[in-house]
């Protein structure tokens, strides 16, 4: 089954110190103002979830929400979040660990839509 998000493995064992670290994750993928759109790490249950957002899926067991009217213009992409050295965002938890969580995306093929669009 095609996933709407999905993780990389240096993203996963990043993912992990975080969670040791601050407890339960989640992610937020906003088109962002202060931090553009690069995917937000918080606390679980520290950022709230409103009605113009939707539940893309999980990564390395947090949920991954993505912004609605973002979400209008990536419904065709899988989105494909990865870990890279630099600065993160200033409200996302990995700011101060020198490393930064990244969106990539690739298209959907044909035979992948038809799947999503069954669920």
């Amino acid at each position: 089954m095609v996933k709407r998000v999905t993780v990389t493995e240096e993203a996963i064992d990043f993912i992990r110190y975080l969670k040791k670290k601050h407890g339960p994750l989640m992610f937020h993928q906003s088109g962002g103002c202060c931090d553009g759109s690069s995917p937000m790490c918080y606390a679980d249950n520290e950022f709230i979830i409103g009605d113009s957002d939707t539940l893309l899926g999980e990564i390395a067991g947090c949920p991954f929400y993505i912004g609605s009217a973002q979400y209008e213009y990536w419904k065709h992409t899988q989105l494909i979040i990865d870990v890279v050295e630099g600065r993160g965002g200033m409200f996302s938890l990995e700011g101060p660990e020198g490393k930064r969580f990244i969106t990539r995306s690739r298209i959907f093929t044909a035979k992948e839509r038809d799947q999503l669009n069954e669920t």
